[in-house]
């Protein structure tokens, strides 16, 4: 189960007890936001983008979109997201559970500049239940982030 799997791979930094699972769908940002008590544009959502035909994650607040322009400047390359059939097998996750963590080993990590005026935010652990609450420095930390950027839109 991917649960299983986020919790073991946390387990290096002895937080995985910290792994928030829920009786309701944290599957979107509003779900999420309701599930654990926060504002929804707290919400770490992970989305998934193939850049030349390699796939990546980018981190953003719950509130943020993706800019078309901003992406393209910083990659080169369209925002294409990936196929919600092919994203378990590209990023190691299903859509609703991805998060930056324990992911397949080929798949770049950048965070959003959206997420830095929070103190804490809430990515999921790997299923479409599931949260787990860090700071920045632990997502940086446990996500082997390569980047921070600027690629979103409507949070400022």
């Amino acid at each position: 189960m991917a649960i299983n799997k986020v919790r073991e791979y946390l387990s290096k930094w002895n937080v995985s007890e910290r792994i928030l699972e829920f009786e309701v769908s944290s599957a979107t940002v509003d779900l999420a936001a309701k599930a654990v008590g926060c504002e929804p544009k707290r919400i770490a959502k992970s989305l998934s983008f193939l850049v030349k035909e390699n796939p990546i994650l980018i981190v953003t607040a719950g509130d943020a979109k993706i800019d078309n322009k901003k992406f393209k400047t910083i990659f080169e390359s369209k925002a294409k997201m990936i196929n919600k059939d092919d994203v378990e097998k590209l990023i190691g996750y299903d859509v609703g559970g991805v998060c930056p963590f324990g992911i397949n080993e080929n798949v770049e990590v950048y965070l959003d500049e959206s997420l830095k005026r929070f103190k804490t935010v809430f990515p999921a652990c790997g299923t479409a239940n599931s949260a787990i609450e860090v700071d920045l420095i632990e997502l940086e930390t446990f996500s082997n982030y390569k980047n921070w950027i600027d690629v979103c839109k409507d949070w400022e």
